[in-house]
């Protein structure tokens, strides 16, 4: 007989699923080192407790950790079967008759990497910590070292990740692809493999024994800076000034001893670089307890600043000189400030952290009497890593190096890209940029930093993004242009054996935004995602070589490529910690230098104040004119973080005074202006003067009657050819009195001109022509030769038309009809060409003051005819009944 007395499991029912424990629990005691274990729930989570074999047991060896426990049952049952927990106990509590007492298990809790968080090191890392935050719904700060489930994920909570990354990064992941890839420095290696991207082998010490006495290569960070020092001649513009605000007694000679032993402890500190075969190589000097020399100097207090001005200015020889020097200025009464002045080809920001530490303890072991030093040798240095890189990326002329994958992907993303920005400048450039800089402090806000996170995290993008996509829409607004390159330093250290070096790793990337079309900001924040991330996944190639295979214009007058640069830094300025100083304050000294036009330097110390510089070059800039743009940018922020469905048309970057001006004093007086056209009020003053002179040309005199009827025969001719009304036809004469019944005589028609200057190459003349896309070209027979194309080309010249009717042809015309099309200089790239109407033309000389019009003035008519210019001077007499004087040639 069968008797059923009930059921003998504990399932678990749990977000939708029916979970047996005793498989979870199975699969478990199947891992060799544990030995028991139960299975519980926790709001809503599974946490599974899990005794280990005692050491010292058959399987003697490390414990397990509960991110390798969690990834061994991963692999072995399905997601929802994946505890969020495991918790490693000593032994399992028991009741008093030997069951487990599950209330006396430990709860658990969520538990960030806090000891030895580390913080994202790129921008893929920082978006996946921020996709983190945004699927557990927390607030609290993420390292890309802490475990999702351990912070509280589970299954679900591990879908909603892998959307977000979806949405975010275009990769499709599965869940359990979350579960064995937990924290953001694991997911982001692994998407980085789903793209394709291939992972750097690993950096190791390099074995230099079969060629001893050769030079290690410079890596190609050093071997920009190394170019640009030679190109300039020396300047101070990548002096990297650091000074330090000293309180009480500080013993100069530990000191002193203590920099020596960062430079031993640290190459680049006492590298020069010497020139072999045309390429720069390291010299690494020997270590040496004077090769940081700290100079003593007692100034007074108000003379400092101008005194670290000073120091600052250094020009470092790369050649000769080790790139450190250490001034110690003494303003008496125990306040001293030093100032350590690195070249940037040694240092670079993410160097602090390591350079101060090392300074810390090497100072604190010579005060207690280390005669030694007490910093241990690195086991990667600097010149490791120069011949590293070298090696992984390869040759530019393999097309399988990562080397060549990275160039055509610049290739293709700055192909055509704008010389230069077209903000105005204060001045003309001058020919051999000075590198002469100023700096403007900017504050942005107390909680402006803490903003710019909520919103990069409900886009699921970084806070620079939000930043970047910021600043392109102040300067378009500011006239920047719509296709805009930012530049933007990396730090380079993907890698996690040069967290702990001090040198130059820093690549700079061309950061390139489109902003036509009027897009909402929070439209261009979603572009700048994409194109930031795109640009960040192949920072490997270095912008020296991107330069060489765009192979832009050179010249002396501005940085390629981008004359705009971006940075952002969130975290506190180094601390320095001097033992027996009773205050070492780390604050920054201008160098009087400029990089670029303009280069924003945004902090945030706090996660909250948003502040920084602008340091700007004076050769372009004016203080007052950096002042406005930061005001700007200011404004720009508070508005869209706002509302990001602002348009970037919408967004008001004028303060009150400034539209007041605008619309007050600035605006002029209105005056009343008629509808005519420029053919009405020709054709009005013929009537009015017809004997009255209209040109001089030599030594011929032409009447507003006989103008007018040359140019209606003309025109009658240009009408019969099928030139009409919306029509476009361009003009080749040499100026004279055919040139100026032509340009008339089109306008009759009721059709533009667009005025093709002789003088022009004939590429330039093709190219015009071209892009106008006019349908005649009134010439001559000599001219014609010149230019060849899908148009009627008119040759005739008013003298063969004696036998067509002089009256004027009545073509209806309105002020909004095109009168001339002109075209740009094609300074900053291809000529534009610009459409004026009647109304434009009309309207620039009637009814002003800038000049003065009436039929009693003369005007000359001398500057070429390409350029807009030529319409004041010439419609500007014949409009009102004045003469026009033609200067023969161009």
């Amino acid at each position: 007989n069968l008797h059923y007395d009930g059921r003998a499991d504990n399932q678990i029912k749990i977000r939708g699923f029916r979970i047996e424990p005793t498989e979870i629990e199975t699969t478990l005691l199947t891992h060799p080192h544990i030995t028991q274990t139960t299975i519980t729930t926790h709001q809503e989570q599974l946490v599974a407790y899990v005794v280990e074999e005692p050491s010292g047991g058959e399987t003697d060896s490390s414990p397990s950790s509960p991110e390798e426990l969690r990834r061994y049952v991963a692999e072995r049952l399905p997601e929802h079967l994946v505890p969020s927990h495991i918790i490693v106990l000593d032994r399992l509590p028991l009741t008093p008759n030997g069951k487990i007492d599950r209330r006396a298990l430990p709860a658990p809790a969520p538990q960030l990497a806090r000891g030895t968080r580390r913080a994202p090191r790129t921008p893929g890392e920082e978006i996946l910590v921020s996709l983190f935050a945004k699927a557990l719904r927390t607030t609290e700060p993420l390292g890309i070292d802490d475990n999702f489930f351990t912070l509280g994920g589970h299954s679900l909570l591990a879908a909603r990740l892998t959307n977000h990354i979806a949405d975010v990064l275009g990769v499709r992941l599965t869940i359990r692809d979350v579960f064995q890839h937990p924290t953001p420095a694991r997911l982001t290696e692994h998407i980085a493999g789903k793209k394709g991207t291939p992972a750097l082998p690993p950096l190791v010490p390099t074995d230099n024994a079969e060629n001893p006495g050769e030079l290690p290569p410079a890596s190609y960070a050093q071997q920009r800076l190394w170019l640009l020092a030679d190109l300039d001649g020396g300047t101070a513009a990548y002096n990297v000034p650091i000074a330090i605000r000293i309180q009480g007694t500080l013993d100069t000679g530990a000191l002193e001893a203590a920099l020596n032993d960062v430079a031993t402890r640290h190459a680049p500190l006492r590298t020069v670089l010497e020139t072999i075969d045309g390429e720069p190589r390291q010299r690494v000097l020997p270590p040496s307890p004077d090769r940081i020399t700290l100079t003593h100097r007692r100034i007074d207090t108000a003379n400092l600043d101008t005194e670290l001005a000073a120091a600052a200015g250094h020009v470092f020889d790369l050649h000769a000189e080790v790139p450190l020097r250490a001034t110690l200025f003494d303003t008496g009464n125990g306040s001293q400030v030093l100032l350590l002045l690195l070249h940037h080809i040694a240092t670079d920001g993410a160097s602090n952290t390591p350079f101060f530490t090392d300074l810390s303890h090497a100072y604190q072991a010579r005060l207690n009497g280390t005669t030694e030093t007490a910093l241990d040798q690195l086991a990667i240095q600097y010149t490791d890593y120069a011949q590293w890189q070298r090696r992984i990326l390869g040759s530019p002329t393999d097309p399988e190096s990562l080397l060549a994958q990275e160039l055509d992907f610049w290739r293709h993303t700055l192909t055509d890209l704008p010389q230069e920005h077209t903000l105005n400048l204060d001045r003309p450039r001058p020919a051999h940029a000075t590198h002469q800089g100023g700096e403007v402090d900017i504050d942005l806000g107390p909680d402006l930093y803490e903003w710019v996170t909520e919103l990069s995290r409900a886009e699921g993008c970084t806070p620079f993004m939000v930043v970047h996509a910021a600043l392109v829409a102040a300067l378009t607004r500011l006239g920047a242009g719509t296709d805009l390159a930012i530049g933007s330093p990396v730090a380079g250290r993907g890698h996690e054996g040069l967290e702990d070096l001090v040198g130059f790793f820093v690549n700079t990337l061309v950061l390139r935004t489109n902003t036509t079309g009027n897009p909402t900001f929070r439209e261009l924040l979603h572009h700048v995602r994409t194109t930031d991330l795109d640009a960040f996944a192949h920072q490997e190639a270095p912008f020296d070589l991107v330069l060489d295979t765009l192979n832009p214009t050179r010249t002396l007058t501005r940085h390629p490529l981008f004359q705009i640069c971006l940075g952002l830094e969130a975290g506190g300025l180094p601390e320095v910690s001097l033992a027996g100083v009773q205050e070492a304050e780390v604050f920054g000294v201008m160098s009087g230098s400029a990089k670029f036009d303009l280069e924003f330097l945004l902090r945030s110390d706090d996660s909250k104040r948003l502040h920084g510089a602008i340091l700007f070059a004076r050769d372009v800039f004016d203080e007052a004119t950096v002042r406005r743009m930061a005001t700007v940018l200011g404004s720009v922020l508070h508005q869209v973080l706002s509302n990001p469905e602002l348009h970037l048309a919408d967004l008001n970057v004028l303060t009150e005074t400034e539209r007041e001006l605008l619309t007050g004093p600035w605006a002029g007086t209105p005056v009343a202006t008629d509808h005519s056209t420029i053919v009405e009020r020709f054709e009005e003053q013929t009537a009015l003067r017809p004997e009255k002179t209209a040109l001089i040309f030599e030594d011929r005199r032409v009447t507003y009657a006989d103008l007018n009827a040359s140019a209606n025969r003309l025109a009658h001719h240009l009408r019969t050819l099928g030139l009409k009304r919306g029509d476009i036809a361009g003009v080749l004469l040499e100026r004279g009195t055919d040139f100026a019944t032509a340009v008339i005589a089109v306008t009759k028609t009721g059709a533009a001109y667009t005025l093709l200057d002789p003088d022009f190459p004939d590429e330039r003349l093709r190219t015009a022509a071209h892009d106008a896309g006019i349908t005649h070209l009134i010439t001559d027979t000599v001219l014609s030769q010149r230019l060849n194309g899908p148009w009627t080309t008119v040759t005739e010249q008013p003298g063969d038309l004696t036998a067509l009717p002089d009256t004027n042809l009545g073509i209806p015309l309105t002020r909004a009809d095109v009168a001339c099309l002109m075209f740009t200089s094609g300074s900053t790239g291809r000529p534009k060409g610009i459409l004026s109407s009647h109304h434009n033309i009309t309207s620039t000389i009637t009814h002003q003051n800038h000049g003065t019009f009436g039929p009693n003035e003369t005007f000359l008519q001398s500057s070429p005819v390409s350029w807009d210019a030529f319409s004041l001077e010439f419609w500007g007499a014949l409009l009102h009944g004045a003469t026009t004087v033609l200067q023969p040639g161009q």
